[in-house]
């Protein structure tokens, strides 16, 4: 089966804020205040917004004292800002839901509705695993008629679990991924977008966390031939609007039918 370009050809461009900020240690309040200000600055209009992994704590273990239920101040904080904005606003935080902890991502659309993603691969290298439940689903967006997954920091590393296979034109992660391996972050991005023929953006944090784990960000994206069109500095805090281009989108994977040779298996 050949790959699907026609609806390709129908969406208009995507503009996507990325927010690399560093934030404060385990303090919900302090960081919707200052991702509040940073969202008050943004200039011009824009369709999507992107904020890192755990926003409102940074990437901590300690879920039981932080954990909000599903329907808690973080998600009516991003309906807020997403109808005053115009715009999609995405992120993860901690949830606690039936006395399972989330490390859960939502994807806020304009009109207040959402969907949600639990990341699938906890990082177990930090004991995510013993402390948060792992999700088991993919999440789809369509949103402009753009097609959307949306994944989480140690994601990144699982090509099988990125892997496109649903036609999906923007593959996004959220992370707070440390400078210590900020070398892969770099390479995984590029390679995630040219394996799968799409745009994909990384969005990480900056600053010390409360463990002392230190992060640079290098949030970036790349275009469906791995070629970067993100332009600010890539390791302080930064607010980059940029358009992602439905004819390069198109073109490309018209010319270069990659996709359609692609493995067919399925996870068991």
């Amino acid at each position: 089966m050949l790959f699907n370009f026609w609806n390709l050809n129908m969406k208009k461009n995507l503009s996507v804020t990325i927010i690399q900020s560093e934030l404060i240690w385990e303090d919900p309040e302090a960081n919707r205040q200052l991702f509040t200000k940073k969202l008050n600055a943004i200039s011009g209009a824009t369709d999507l917004v992107i904020l890192p992994e755990m926003f409102t704590t940074g990437f901590t273990m300690n879920a039981a004292s932080l954990a909000e239920p599903n329907d808690g101040p973080t998600l009516k904080w991003m309906q807020d800002h997403a109808e005053t904005l115009e715009s999609a606003i995405t992120g993860s935080v901690i949830i606690e839901e039936n006395g399972q902890y989330y490390n859960r991502l939502f994807f806020v659309l304009p009109d207040r509705s959402y969907d949600v993603y639990d990341k699938k691969h906890t990082f177990t290298l930090a004991g995510e695993h013993k402390v948060y439940t792992s999700g088991s689903d993919k999440l789809l967006v369509n949103y402009h008629g753009w097609k959307i997954c949306p994944l989480i920091c140690y994601d990144l590393r699982f090509p099988v679990w990125a892997r496109n296979t649903e036609d999906y034109d923007l593959l996004l992660f959220v992370a707070n991924w440390p400078e210590k391996r900020i070398t892969a972050w770099d390479v995984l991005l590029q390679a995630r977008a040219i394996e799968n023929m799409c745009y994909c953006i990384g969005v990480n944090r900056t600053g010390v966390d409360g463990n002392g784990h230190g992060y640079i960000g290098h949030s970036a994206a790349f275009d469906v031939l791995g070629k970067k069109v993100s332009r600010a500095n890539s390791e302080a805090e930064f607010t980059e609007t940029i358009e992602l281009d439905s004819k390069h989108l198109f073109q490309t994977r018209k010319k270069l039918q990659f996709l359609s040779d692609r493995d067919r298996f399925s996870l068991a």
